[in-house]
């Protein structure tokens, strides 16, 4: 038997294949940062502790770098992913999100000097705010301003100061071209156009306005606040110390929370106390997440108080705190509210140096231009420093909230109301009312009125006493045609319904609802149909994409709903769907528009006559299509 030589033996890999090897699985995959963007972010980033930036913070150091370059350099991001130790796409998917970050790719992109907003909801657009976007970038270019981006935006939260433009962080009320392009050259950078402080102090007493307007600013847009010092010297915060010091019965504070009737001031109505009560049996640690995304077209009554009084809020938050027993507090603020912001931070700060009782931990968050997350569970995403999509329920926040904790989350003026509802008694809160109905409601009102603005005025009062009574009465040459009772989601009801008491639950059986009390008159040269599309328009470009019922439904709905005549079958088969599949409340409340436009203004989409004494549109889609003299 012949054996065969055997072979020589061979490395299949050599020592320095190995090497090569380990190089590159040792080196990084994608993108990877340059030291001289690793440079640029690093100090606007702040100390790094010893466990690494937090990830829910990213959101805010997003905002670090949109503020100190004026974009988000696509090579920043790469730099930010290797400091937070964050996929790349984690940290993209998050930043192209929200509407107030615009990413940039490649080494040359230059960001504009300046960004002009202008806000293009229906109370701005009924003030002429379609005429200023048309006229400013020539205007702008013709005095050597060609270098300022002018951008149409959603509803900024100065409705009553119709249009509203914002350079970059200064907002320029009552806009003109000529007020805008001073503004412009009195502030010609990011570093000059901010919002001014007002340094004047002054007792704001908000109990003392039950029944009256909240006064406006006559000019400027930061009226007098009320700062620690006259907060204090005016009782404030000896309830919230009695509480936590055991002065006070946590208890009994809860009972008159439920005894005066609050519900959530933020548009979904649920009752203040039960909210305490049911958040306070859940197991310990518990959080509060404070909503004061205040988006809704036609809503600005949180601004307004906020503005004004910051400490009689935190006093609310305090006293909340205590009785639910919450551990921490993060306050999301919509990014709009830049004077609000700056206010708020130093109200915090001044209340930190001279504490009237011990403090819960508290964060102020920015939020950065998303309508969705004033959606309580798209606000807790968010402040967790994610995309604003709204969660599945159950389970609810209550149970499983921010960070999975028990969360007790409440809109800015629910908790405004604490401190007097406390100390003047639950029967004076719910003494006001009319017709039937209990307590104050903050009416923030826009339109064709004489004297927009807040409203403190009794839960149930119709929108023809709220104009007579406290908005002096319509504007000259107009007349009561329509109104929105609730903001853009809330639908649209005719001139002949104004008798309606304005409260929860009772505009429900006419296919509209309160909300966050966002009432807008439209006069009889307006269109029900124009401000229909202005809202559809407004939910197509908010809509989260999330769910495909809402992102392709309210898309189809504008594209339907610029047609002369509509289609009545298809469009209320689309309400029908995102009514019953959407995940949240606003593809939900998204088709309210539009079924209005069917139950109480036919005529004005081809469903039927149109009425004898009702003038003729003008400059509204259906005039563009109507022969002259036409029926349509």
């Amino acid at each position: 038997m012949h054996l065969a030589p055997e072979a020589p033996t061979v490395a299949a890999v050599s020592v320095a294949d190995m090497r090569e090897r380990i190089r590159r699985k040792s080196h990084l995959k994608g993108r990877q940062p340059d030291h001289a963007a690793m440079a640029e972010v690093a100090p606007l980033l702040g100390p790094r502790s010893a466990t690494g930036y937090r990830r829910d913070l990213l959101i805010e150091y997003l905002h670090r770098l949109n503020d100190h370059f004026g974009v988000l350099h696509d090579r920043h991001l790469v730099a930010l992913a290797r400091q937070m130790n964050l996929p790349m796409a984690e940290v993209y998917e998050v930043a192209s999100f929200y509407h107030h970050f615009e990413v940039v790719r490649g080494e040359d992109a230059v960001p504009p000097r300046l960004v002009l907003r202008v806000c293009d909801s229906l109370s701005c657009n009924m003030a002429g705010a379609r005429e200023l976007l048309e006229a400013l970038p020539a205007r702008l270019k013709a005095a050597g301003q060609g270098d300022v981006q002018v951008q149409a935006v959603p509803c900024v939260g100065r409705c009553e100061q119709a249009p509203v433009a914002v350079v970059h962080q200064c907002p320029v009320p009552h806009a003109t071209v000529a007020r805008v392009l001073e503004t412009v050259d009195l502030m010609p950078d990011r570093a000059q156009a901010v919002h001014a402080p007002c340094l004047v102090a002054i007792n704001f007493d908000v109990a003392a306005l039950a029944g009256h307007s909240v006064p406006a600013q006559p000019e400027g847009i930061t009226p007098a606040h009320t700062d620690l010092a006259t907060y204090r010297a005016h009782g404030g915060y000896q309830t919230a110390a009695a509480l936590v010091n055991g002065e006070m019965d946590a208890e009994a504070v809860l009972a008159a929370m439920e005894d005066s009737g609050l519900r959530g001031l933020g548009g979904a109505g649920f009752p203040a106390g039960r909210k305490w009560r049911i958040v306070r049996e859940q197991p310990a640690p518990r959080l509060m997440a404070i909503n004061i995304d205040e988006g809704e077209p036609g809503t600005f009554k949180d601004r307004t108080y906020l503005e004004r009084d910051p400490h009689r809020f935190l006093e609310g938050v305090l006293v909340a705190a205590q009785v639910v027993g919450t551990e921490a507090i993060y306050i999301y603020l919509r990014d709009e509210y830049h004077g609000c912001r700056a206010l708020l931070q130093r109200a915090l700060d001044d209340l930190r140096a001279q504490p009237p009782c011990p403090l819960p931990h508290i964060e102020l968050r920015r939020g950065a231009g998303a309508y969705i997350c004033g959606e309580e569970s798209a606000m807790i995403e968010s402040i967790e420093g994610k995309r604003g999509e709204p969660r599945m329920r159950p389970p609810y926040i209550a149970q499983v909230g921010l960070f999975g904790r028990p969360t007790l989350e409440h809109n800015f003026e629910t908790l405004y109301w604490v401190r007097d509802i406390v100390e003047r008694g639950p029967a004076w809160f719910a003494g006001f009312g009319r017709h039937g109905r209990k307590g104050l409601r903050s009416f923030s009102v826009s339109g064709r009125v004489k004297h927009p603005g807040v409203k403190l005025a009794p839960a149930g009062i119709t929108v023809q006493e709220l104009i007579d009574e406290y908005c002096g009465g319509m504007q000259d040459g107009h007349q009561l045609y329509a109104y929105l009772p609730g903001g853009a989601s809330g639908g649209i009801l005719p001139a002949r319904l104004n008798d309606i008491p304005l409260d929860f639950d009772t505009l429900q059986p006419y296919g509209c609802f309160i909300g966050s009390a966002a009432v807008i008159v439209l006069g009889q040269h307006d269109r029900a149909r124009d401000a229909a599309l202005n809202v559809m328009r407004f939910f197509e470009h908010e809509s989260c994409g999330q769910c495909t019922p809402c992102r392709v439904g309210t898309a189809k709905a504008a594209t339907l709903m610029e047609a002369p005549q509509w289609d009545e079958e298809l469009l209320d088969d689309l309400a029908q769907v995102m009514a019953d599949a959407s995940i949240c409340g606003l593809g939900q409340a998204a088709p309210n528009p539009i079924r209005c436009i069917h139950k109480y203004f036919a005529h004005e989409v081809g469903e039927g006559p149109w009425p004898g004494d009702l003038p003729r549109p003008r400059n509204s889609p259906l005039a563009e299509q109507l022969p002259m003299g036409g029926q349509p």
